[in-house]
């Protein structure tokens, strides 16, 4: 027997180990989601804040809606209904839907959580706000006051009316929670 240990592998395949292995490395990294991102979802002390967040929001299912209403005593209108629960848990925003559209961290739809807001619009103009209760397999259900049906909670994806005007999503709770230490 020889001393020396023979490779068992043609010199040929060795040259293509080294393509082969970049190669990998570049489709793994394609598909890397951001460490950032995921850290959303990871803390369980966020994560609670935000469902108290949207379980205090939907104590107010069924109130009537009221043009430019930001009290519970007289009604809401969709951003005077984001904004009063937020700012109940120490998250400042706006009672303007415009205002909102603009706060926080824009964000995917398939990125959202609970207390997120949906921004819906048309013809370059902020119309409406929603927030996330909760995104499922079977959609991204809200909390938000409709002018024809006060405040809901609705799988905005399936609904022919809001699924064809949603513009983006933004995270105002995550930035000002952190800083603040609201949780």
């Amino acid at each position: 027997m020889n001393d020396t240990l023979p490779s068992s592998r043609s010199p040929r395949i060795n040259h293509f180990r080294l393509p082969l292995a970049l190669l990998l490395f570049f489709v793994c990294s394609a598909f890397h989601t951001n460490p950032l991102r995921e850290s959303r979802a990871e803390s369980a002390e966020m994560m609670q804040f935000r469902e108290f967040i949207t379980g205090y929001a939907q104590n107010f299912i069924g109130l009537k809606y009221r043009y430019a209403g930001v009290s519970p005593k007289t009604g809401f209108d969709c951003s005077g209904f984001t904004s009063f629960v937020l700012n109940e848990f120490g998250v400042k925003t706006s009672s303007s839907s415009s205002a909102q559209a603009r706060q926080g961290e824009r964000i995917s739809l398939s990125e959202v959580l609970p207390g997120d807001l949906i921004i819906f619009g048309g013809r370059g103009h902020i119309q409406h706000v929603a927030m996330v209760v909760e995104r499922t397999a079977e959609g991204i259900f809200c909390v938000h006051s409709t002018s024809s049906r006060g405040i809901i909670v609705e799988n905005i994806l399936t609904s022919r009316y809001w699924k064809p005007k949603i513009l983006y999503a933004r995270d105002v709770i995550t930035e000002q929670a952190e800083v603040k230490d609201l949780f």
